[in-house]
Parts: structure tokens; sequence; C-alpha cells
């Protein structure tokens, strides 16, 4: 007891004289609650008071704070404290860290934690509730801005996930944690890997500010700036995303995903692939569900798939993919148009059936095979299910088939019926059966290319047999009716059928023909989404212009966690 007088007279001492040296308010004076066996060394601490453990742990308080140790070395003057064995500091009832070993500056109310440093946060300071605790090997404590952060690996556990960093800061007032390196967030849906990312303790919402990969169960998304609420498994990416989901790959400037409503959705620059059937579709807007296993595509939107080694391009103002990978249905509605090598065409809307191998041209279709232009009321083109090459060609009512004269470049090829059949031989149109009320106008050559006169009959079926794209023969079948004409004796006004209209400067000769100038003036959206980091260049600011950086180093990673700790104690 009676060294115990002796120490609170001596430590009142001090404190008085401390007092006395500077204006009362300036003083932030850490306070000892309880010490015991006092002794001093000043050959190895000058200037220091030690304090170790009887019954009872050294205990100190500062500011609201309290810390607990076995042993303490304090620097009364400098204000400084080192402590030693089983630390235990506790500030209000929010906030509560362990380790081995502490060094605290009671003027800058910086603490520097190691060995097995743990830091337990309840949320109730903030009112959240929301609990988390850390777990690293070095642990910085800013009281004064409340902060603290790690640069030697650290693992965080809260009530829905685990999440670990090689360096990482936390905010307790927002609670809110930035990692930087092999950040790695750990829950029983889903992983998340990052090289930068925010994390919200209460709404446990992350954000990602550098190659980031979220893997669940039915899902995988890669991004270099987004959002994802770990909570619904429901986020967004604005930066080079990808999702990987129900036998899609989906790419974009920016990309929706939802879990819950088994929805994602892309803006801009779009890219939907579908790895089953290495089909692929491109535009400014498209939508994804999973539960109708369907693509929604608008703005410049092309699907392009595989036929015969050639890509096909299919264009719609609107584009609708449904059904499963072997069940495929692919509609373009309005302004429709196709592209491959030796065929294209254009209606208004198209139907392509995958599991009949059926496409439909439906409302004033026109296709053009190489240079043979045919209309009908309807269009059919059938492909081989086996094969998967093209099979047939069908023109339902009012079949009509016309061909510049390649000689001549006046005249034109023309046969006309009630139907048409054609027949593909290697991807290429070889037969034409017309049917029903046929007729025929065909310039004729001699080997010299010599016009010897114009076939114009009539019949009731027809057969152009074609080789290399050009007609090589026409049978007439059933009491055909018809003549060659000499040049001179058929007027200009009856080398054309009735019902005649060249549509040649419609025809679409490369892939991109299949857009108008609506599709290529579209104006893209403007995506806005995920900030740079929060106190990122802020705190770059306050380091570069801070001579008196309480780290000791004004250089940062990215303004935000110091390569080197506060040198808390300066005497050892």
């Amino acid at each position: 007891m009676f060294r115990l007088v002796l120490l609170n007279i001596f430590l009142f001492s001090l404190c008085l004289a401390s007092a006395q040296e500077q204006p009362e308010e300036e003083v932030k004076q850490i306070n000892i609650v309880y010490g015991a066996n006092f002794t001093k060394d000043e050959a190895q601490f000058p200037g220091a008071s030690i304090f170790s453990k009887d019954e009872r742990q050294v205990q100190f308080e500062h500011q609201g704070a309290d810390l607990w140790c076995d042993i303490a070395i304090f620097y009364q003057k400098e204000n400084k404290l080192k402590a030693i064995g089983n630390i235990r500091m506790k500030q209000g009832d929010s906030i509560q860290m362990t380790g081995g070993k502490i060094n605290y500056d009671g003027n800058t109310r910086l603490a520097k934690a190691w060995e097995k440093v743990v830091l337990r946060s309840t949320g109730k300071g903030t009112g959240s509730g929301s609990g988390m605790t850390l777990r690293t090997d070095t642990l910085y404590f800013d009281r004064e801005k409340q902060e603290s952060y790690y640069t030697s690996y650290g693992t965080i556990v809260d009530s829905a996930n685990t999440l670990t960093s090689e360096i990482g800061r936390y905010f307790m007032v927002p609670e809110k944690f930035q990692f930087v390196e092999n950040v790695h967030i750990l829950n029983p849906e889903y992983t998340i890997d990052s090289k930068q990312l925010d994390y919200y303790q209460n709404s446990k919402n992350a954000y990602m500010y550098g190659p980031s990969t979220i893997t669940g169960k039915t899902y995988k998304i890669y991004c270099e700036r987004g959002f994802y609420d770990t909570k619904i498994e429901s986020g967004y990416g604005i930066k080079n995303t990808r999702i990987d989901y129900n036998n899609r790959i989906i790419e974009g400037d920016s990309v929706y995903f939802d879990k819950t409503s088994q929805f994602a959705s892309a803006t801009n620059n779009i890219v939907v692939t579908d790895t089953v059937n290495n089909g692929v579709i491109r535009a400014h807007y498209a939508e994804v569900f999973k539960a109708k296993d369907s693509v929604f595509a608008t703005k410049r939107a092309v699907s392009i798939s595989l036929v015969e080694q050639d890509s096909l391009y299919m264009h719609g103002d609107t584009l609708l993919l449904t059904g499963k990978p072997d069940k495929r249905i692919l509609r373009a509605f309005r302004n429709a148009k196709f592209y491959k090598t030796d065929l294209s065409g254009k209606c208004d809307s198209i139907h392509f059936d995958q599991s009949s191998g059926i496409t439909q041209l439906i409302k004033e279709p026109v296709l053009w095979n190489v240079d043979n232009q045919m209309t009908g009321d309807s269009i059919y083109l059938i492909s081989d299910m086996e094969t998967e090459k093209l099979d047939s060609l069908k023109v339902i009512n009012n079949a009509f088939i016309i061909s510049l004269d390649s000689i001549s470049m006046e005249g034109y090829n023309q046969a006309k019926g009630k139907d048409l059949f054609g027949k593909f031989i290697d991807n290429s149109l070889k037969i034409v059966d017309l049917v029903k009320n046929t007729e025929v106008i065909y310039y004729m050559y001699n080997d010299d290319d010599e016009l010897i006169g114009i076939n114009k009959t009539i019949c009731s079926k027809i057969r152009i047999t074609l080789a290399e794209n050009d007609i090589e023969d026409i049978t007439f079948y059933t009491n055909p009716d018809g003549d060659i004409f000499p040049e001179v004796d058929l007027p200009v006004s009856s080398r054309k059928l009735k019902g005649f209209i060249w549509r040649g400067d419609e025809r679409i000769l490369s892939k991109d023909d299949i857009f108008d100038e609506d599709d290529n003036n579209i104006q893209l959206v403007k995506i806005n989404g995920v900030d740079n980091p929060l106190d990122l260049e802020e705190e770059q600011q306050e380091d570069d212009g801070n001579e008196n950086d309480p780290s000791g180093n004004s250089e940062s990673i990215k303004g935000l966690i110091p390569k080197k700790g506060p040198p808390i104690q300066k005497k050892e």
C-alpha cells in the first residue's frame, strides 16, 4: 500500500509538471488506472516508468479507450506507452482489440499492435449491430480518424462472409473496408477474387476496382470495375465485363446480373456467345432470361452463326432467341435482313426453328442467291438436320425469279409461277422448279455469246438447272406454248412478265449492308456506375501535402495504405 501511495504521488508530480509546461486544453495525457510492481530501468528505457501485473493486469485510459496488459513501459513526459503481453484495448462498447504487443502515442492517438492481433467490432457504435472480427499479424490503429489498417495479410469474418487480403483498411464510422492485393471473399454460395475492393460491413456491398472474378454455383463474373451485393448475389460491371451464364458468355461495356430473378442485361458493344451452338449475338442492348432460356437484343442487333464454313449474319430491329440449346428459335422483328457469301435476303420478320431447320422470311420477302432475285408471299429455307447444310428452298404464292442478263446487262431473265421449289447441292442452289401457271422470258446465246433470240414461253411446270449460279438449262413440262423471238421482233414492253419488280438496288452485298442509316447512327448511352475508390484521391493529397505525416512516410499504396507503420515509440 505504501508503495502504491508513493507511486501515485510520483505520477501526480509528473502530471503537474507537464501541465505547467503547456495549456491545459492541449493536454491529452494517458492516465494510469491500475499499476503494480513499479520499477525503472534508465539504461534500457531512459525516462520510462515500468509496471507489471500482479493479480490484476496493468490498466491505462486515454480519451474513452481502456488498455490492459501484463507489462507497461510508460513514457509519461512524451505521453507514449509500450504494452507487452495479453494486450486488450477497448473503445466504448463497439471496438475491442487484442494482441501480444502494442505501442501507443497519446498525442497523435496512433497505435501499432502486433503478434496475433484481433480487432472486433460489434457495430453498436453506429447503431447497425453488424459485427466483424479482423485477424492479422500487425495492425495500425488511428483513433483520431477512427481507422485501422494492416499491410501484412489479414482475415475478416462477419455475419455473411470471410474476407482476406494482403493489405486492408477499416473505417469504423461507415463500417467500410478497403482491400488491396489478393483480395478474397469466401461465402457458401460464391467466392470473389479481386485486385482491389471496397466492402461495406453493414450492407455487405462490394465495389471492385481492379481485375475481379465472382464465381457462383451457376455463374461466373469477371470485371475490372463493378458493384456486387453479396447478400442477394446481384451486381454489375462497367469495365471489361464478362458473365458466363446458362451456356452463354455475356460481354459488354456495362453488364448487370441478378441471381434471384435469373436475369442478366448488357449495354453498349455487347457480345452474347452461345457456347453450345457457337452462335454469337452482337448489339448495344441485350437481356438474358435463364428461366426462359432466352436472349432479347436490340440496337444494331445481329446474330452470327456458322453455315457451311461460312458466317451467316441475321439482323432486325429486335432479335429474340428462345428455347433449349437443341431447340433454339431465333426471331428477327422489323426490317429483318440476312447475309452470307452467296445468299442474302430481307423482309419484315425472320423466324428460324433449329429443331426443324426451317427459316421463314415473312412479309414482302426478297431473296438473292448470288445474282438471282426471288420473291413471293412467303419464303422458306430448309436445312438438313443431320448435316446442318442448306437443303432446299420454298417460295409460296406469287413466286418470281429474276436475274440481270449477264451478257447484255440490259435485259432480265425471268420465270414465275404459283410456287417455287429449289434444291441446294454442296451449299449452292442447283435446281429450281416452278409450278402452276408458269411463264419464262429468257435471253439465249450461242457459244460466241451472240444473242440468238428471246425465249418467251408459258406451261404448267418449269425446271431451271443452275451451274456456277447461272442458268445452264431450262426444261418445260406439259404443253409448253411459246417461241424464240428475234430481239427486233419482241418489243421492250413485252420483255417483262406481269408483276415484274427489280429490287437490285436493295441487294445485300456485304455483312455491313444489313444495317441501315439509323443502325449506323445509334448514339450509345453514357455508362454511369462505380466512381473512383472513396478516400483514395483525398488521402493521396493529404499524404503528399503533410510533412508531419504520422505514418512517417508520405508515400502510399494508391494513397490508401502506408508502406510502413507509424513510429509509436521513439525510445527503446
